[in-house]
């Protein structure tokens, strides 16, 4: 499994980074069939071949998401689409 972390600052404040971070999980979803939820502050998302979560506060997010076997090798290609929408 390949493992993607990314911890980014924002001035956003926390009620619209969350809006921005349903908005970046809701392309998600049309794009990829990519589900998630929040648990307060924590999105969680999953399709087949990937977890993981976003931490969402007033000044940064942080992702932690891990790649099954075939979208491991796309590692570079996903962290590249990944850096553009943060």
């Amino acid at each position: 499994m390949a493992d993607i972390k990314l911890k980014r600052k924002h001035s956003l404040g926390l009620k619209k980074a969350k809006v921005a971070a349903q908005k970046v999980a809701d392309d998600l979803s049309a794009e990829y069939g990519m589900t998630s939820e929040w648990d307060g502050d924590l999105l969680r998302f999953h399709r087949s071949g990937v977890q993981g979560e976003l931490k969402v506060s007033k000044d940064e997010v942080q992702l932690n998401a891990k790649l099954g076997l075939l979208l491991g090798a796309f590692k570079t290609k996903i962290e590249e689409h990944i850096n553009n929408d943060f």
